[in-house]
């Protein structure tokens, strides 16, 4: 993994491009669901959110994309640039940061007639997909495509997609445009074990060439160890945040799942 630039600051973060989350708080219908949140990642960096079921992690999500009201801080800085920051939405101090999102893998019936083509015209373009679809618009999906090495994709029906294949059509959609931020929700889900090292290869290949901000949850932690630069440990406040192995052999964690896991990641 690359060696992130790190400030003197308390911070963490200095004149290094940063997206940072201060005493983030989160109540939905009288109940406390996030709690004095607070951590930073830094482009280029790859950070897996880790936590049990209903430990907020959907929530947190929702509050960086501005879909959640929230109390507290969520900021971007560029490298060298102004602090920008996000609250419900609105922005002051600068342009809101491009946020690509990839949710849980849909799922789409297997006689489904729709094309990866129709799927992003349909998404990306103002033109309604009974028609033919001009070239501009297939050849911009294809360029898409070829960020995620899935050209070959284009005129596959999204039903005949394999949960590898279906992750690389919805992080090209993530990606266009090429955002400051990429958040990814359970993306190893349903995803076989040579799609797996596929997409986390992939991974840290658009990290490198686009210097992303990658902020993705998983419940698998035998591979963390494999991409992961950190580790947050959420059960709606941080518990512990690290190196991968520092997180997993963490007493924090064994309260938490009841696991003990060695530092490279097995159980």
């Amino acid at each position: 993994m690359r060696k992130i630039k790190h400030g003197k600051l308390s911070s963490g973060c200095a004149d290094a491009c940063c997206l940072k989350l201060e005493g983030l708080s989160v109540r939905f219908q009288g109940e406390q669901v996030l709690e004095d949140v607070s951590f930073h990642l830094h482009c280029g960096e790859i950070v897996a959110l880790i936590g049990p079921n209903g430990a907020g992690k959907s929530t947190l999500f929702r509050s960086i994309l501005g879909q959640a009201p929230y109390r507290g801080d969520i900021t971007f800085s560029p490298a060298g640039g102004p602090a920008i920051r996000l609250a419900d939405g609105s922005v002051t101090g600068g342009t809101r940061p491009l946020v690509g999102y990839v949710p849980q893998s849909p799922s789409f019936d297997r006689g489904d007639p729709v094309s990866v083509l129709d799927f992003f015209t349909a998404a990306t373009a103002r033109w309604p997909v009974w028609l033919p679809i001009p070239q501009k618009y297939r050849e911009r999906a294809r360029a898409s495509l070829a960020r995620v090495h899935g050209e070959d994709l284009l005129d596959r029906p999204m039903g005949a997609l394999s949960g590898g294949e279906l992750q690389r059509v919805l992080l090209a959609l993530a990606l266009e445009p090429v955002p400051h931020i990429l958040i990814l929700d359970e993306p190893l889900s349903g995803v076989d074990i040579e799609g797996e090292h596929q997409l986390l290869e992939m991974l840290d290949e658009l990290r490198t060439q686009y210097d992303l901000s990658i902020f993705l949850s998983t419940h698998d932690f035998a591979t963390l160890g494999q991409f992961a630069d950190k580790v947050v440990l959420l059960n709606r406040r941080v518990l512990k945040v690290g190196a991968p192995g520092e997180v997993l052999s963490s007493p924090e964690f064994y309260e938490t799942f009841h696991l003990r896991v060695g530092r490279g990641g097995e159980a």
